[in-house]
């Protein structure tokens, strides 16, 4: 059982902000598999599962940081664009924020269940300033599995966004998650081609009519 008091650490944020500036490709197996709107989705084979890990760089126009930070972390309103939720909420565990997330998959199969931490640091580097979010999976009895739904015990994203200079915002995103049970290859490469892309250019929908809460 892992201890929810779990806090990433300064150089994990650094980093991700880092690569957002100067992505990390060469010395592995990177592969571009689609560039679309905007966005270059590459991804490398983990050998010891048989999954992809997978990095995401590009522009979101006509969609500030700061916005398009505040609409990523605010999971009420995503409940409201994002319709593959099931259920998304947050919970005090030990005084660490800890996130609950159901996510909708088509029959007949499962859905698929997600507990993490995730943290956000917002980074001045040279006088620019970046927004950092890391999350990772984590098991705790507080959030007991359903029957039905699968859990996903392996998981991680990281997120790094900054100005483009063009009232725009320059991304990174690297996400890793092993869902388990019989996932056909057909839905594997969607999410890969298209669902990530089409999540975070519905994610910049969404600022389009997001009304911050005071």
């Amino acid at each position: 059982m892992e201890s929810v008091a779990r806090c990433f650490s300064e150089e994990q944020f650094q980093e991700v902000c880092a690569e957002l500036q100067q992505p990390v490709l060469a010395g592995a197996d990177w592969e571009l598999l689609v560039n679309a709107s905007g966005l270059s989705v590459y991804r490398l084979l983990d050998k010891q599962t048989g999954l992809y890990e997978y990095k995401v760089f590009g522009i979101l126009k006509d969609c500030l940081p700061a916005l398009l930070m505040d609409v990523y972390m605010d999971l009420d309103y995503r409940k409201q664009w994002d319709q593959y939720v099931k259920e998304i909420c947050e919970k005090e565990c030990n005084g660490e924020t800890v996130t609950y997330w159901e996510v909708k998959y088509p029959f007949p199969m499962s859905n698929r269940d997600y507990v993490y931490i995730r943290q956000r640091r917002d980074l001045d580097v040279d006088g620019r300033k970046f927004y950092v979010v890391l999350a990772e999976s984590i098991c705790l009895p507080e959030f007991p599995e359903k029957s039905g739904v699968i859990r996903v015990n392996e998981y991680k994203q990281k997120l790094a966004i900054a100005s483009d200079g063009k009232g725009g915002s320059k991304v990174f995103m690297y996400h890793f998650d092993n869902p388990g049970g019989q996932i056909p290859s057909w839905l594997i490469n969607w999410v890969a081609k298209s669902g990530i892309p089409n999540f975070l250019n519905e994610l910049v929908k969404a600022c389009q009519n997001y009304v911050k809460k005071s």
